[in-house]
């Protein structure tokens, strides 16, 4: 029956694995870890959360990506951005960095701070075939550009997608995204539209939730099957959570660190390109 709503069950929760990256970043990566690889059309998401300089301060210096997309959300600290082409950017509490890499991007991203919390998610989305070798481009949102709304109990932060009549601030992305920030009081309840067909997944950022009979805690992804709708309640405590919902590709991968194409080919085109200075 057409507008039938279909909650969406839980069939999978991961706790993120600890690990570094950059130049010694500590991370918890709670996608494209050996416990799940990828969800298609997403390839890895990461929290970097720490309170302790050594944690954080080292970076990431200049790397290439090409291929998909990175989404940048901090909850906590700054970080800037510099590229190859000259670009700049700065990521400070509640804003947001959708990077389209393109057919070749090189760029760093480096703390603004010496000491204090640094905290926040990497996102990585696939692109399709058609749009791989595309230009390159960012879209920097400050986190007062980043429109947020009341769902019942929840106030909700719309990074992209639509939430209600809320248009989220990032625009134009191939796979359509949903990409929200969920806070709720304690005991609060919560529900939202996740497209039918569309891959989905909620990442706890603070507290713990149930996710229909599921109960999912901080630094854990919850895995949602298919269905029209996420429903979410938080524990007395209240809770936080980032939901995240996008149009699978269902298209080949080929994956070798920075770089994601369709065929083994494309990857080695890839490192010669760089090698020889043509991003």
């Amino acid at each position: 029956m057409a507008g039938l709503m279909k909650p969406r069950s839980v069939v999978n929760v991961v706790t993120g694995q600890e690990t570094s990256e950059g130049a010694g970043v500590r991370i918890r990566r709670l996608l494209g870890n050996f416990t799940l690889s990828e969800l298609d059309p997403f390839l890895l998401l990461d929290e970097f959360k720490s309170d302790r300089p050594d944690d954080y301060i080292a970076g990431f210096p200049d790397h290439p990506h090409r291929g998909f997309e990175t989404v940048t959300y901090m909850i906590a600290g700054a970080m800037e951005h510099r590229d190859h082409k000259g670009n700049h950017g700065l990521l400070g509490p509640g804003s947001a960095q959708w990077m389209t890499a393109g057919r070749g991007i090189v760029h760093s991203e480096m703390p603004r701070q010496q000491d204090g919390l640094m905290w926040g998610y990497q996102l990585w989305v696939n692109l399709p075939a058609a749009l791989k070798m595309g230009e390159p481009r960012y879209q920097d949102v400050p986190g007062s550009a980043i429109p947020e709304h009341r769902v019942g109990d929840a106030l909700v932060r719309v990074v992209t997608g639509r939430s209600g009549d809320v248009e989220g601030a990032v625009k134009g992305i191939a796979t359509s995204p949903l990409y929200i920030d969920v806070s709720l009081p304690g005991t609060g309840r919560f529900e939202h539209e996740a497209p039918e067909g569309h891959t989905a997944m909620a990442c706890v950022v603070q507290g713990s939730l149930s996710f229909g009979q599921k109960e999912v805690a901080a630094g854990q992804l919850a895995i949602f099957g298919d269905g029209t709708h996420v429903t979410a309640r938080a524990d007395p405590a209240g809770g936080r959570f980032l939901l995240i919902a996008a149009r699978p590709l269902n298209e080949p991968i080929a994956r070798y660190g920075p770089f994601v194409m369709n065929t083994r080919e494309e990857i080695h085109q890839a490192f010669e390109d760089f090698r020889a200075g043509r991003f």
